[in-house]
């Protein structure tokens, strides 16, 4: 490995762990939807992993074929920003749906007092909510089918990795296909290292939180999560 592809390798691995790190979007879906869910930790980071390879190949793809077919890089580069617009406002519908819907359901869970008189004259009080895990104790709600990860997979697909292209595809690719092939490889693999070690992490901090007074509302705020998210990548460019 001469110089150039060494230093374009450390590059890609630089960019793609900072890039991720600083981007909330790589690793809050996940961690919000996993606690809203009740996804186990092996599920978690399994939809963490192939939704983090699908954003990688979808940039890969688009700069595989710009540079075969000779499209110039700021042609590639308005195609990704392109992409980053479609996917971001994605991510902040489905999640302002999710929140919404998470919102009706917490109104019909709201816990509520019934009234029973017993034949000795007892007056007897009980509250529950009309949903709720404990009302079927049966059901493990993380095998419950649901489109989450397919609609994660999708926005994660359609959103780009912005500096794949320009600053790691770009250049390899002025040196030979292998060395494309290396600091693509870098990039992906740190990239996606980089989101399943930060799920990984919050997943274990958030078990010592008491988060039981807010489960009702686990699913709203994991909306809310994602919508703030797809709303910050659009006017601050996280």
């Amino acid at each position: 490995m001469n110089i150039d592809i060494g230093l374009l390798f450390l590059t890609a691995a630089s960019i793609g762990f900072i890039h991720t790190l600083l981007g909330p979007d790589h690793y809050l879906p996940f961690v919000a939807m996993s606690a809203a869910r009740g996804w186990t930790q092996r599920r978690t980071l399994w939809i963490t992993a192939l939704c983090g390879m699908g954003h990688v190949l979808g940039s890969v793809v688009i700069g595989l074929v710009g540079i075969g077919v000779g499209v110039s890089l700021s042609h590639l580069q308005w195609l990704e920003g392109i992409r980053g617009d479609v996917a971001a406002w994605l991510l902040a519908g489905f999640g302002l749906a999710y929140m919404v819907w998470g919102l009706k359901k917490a109104w019909r869970s709201r816990p509520h007092t019934h009234e029973h008189v017993h034949e000795d004259g007892t007056l007897h009080r009980h509250e529950h909510g009309h949903e709720g895990r404990h009302l079927h104790p049966h059901v493990d709600p993380a095998k419950v089918k649901s489109i989450t990860p397919w609609a994660l997979f999708v926005i994660f697909v359609l959103g780009p990795c912005e500096p794949l292209i320009p600053l790691v595809m770009y250049p390899a690719s002025q040196h030979s296909a292998w060395g494309l092939a290396v600091v693509v490889l870098a990039f992906g693999a740190v990239t996606v290292a980089t989101m399943l070690t930060v799920v990984w992490l919050a997943l274990k901090g958030i078990q010592h939180l008491p988060l039981e007074s807010a489960e009702r509302y686990s699913h709203a705020l994991a909306g809310a999560a994602l919508c703030a998210c797809g709303l910050g990548i659009v006017f601050l460019g996280l």
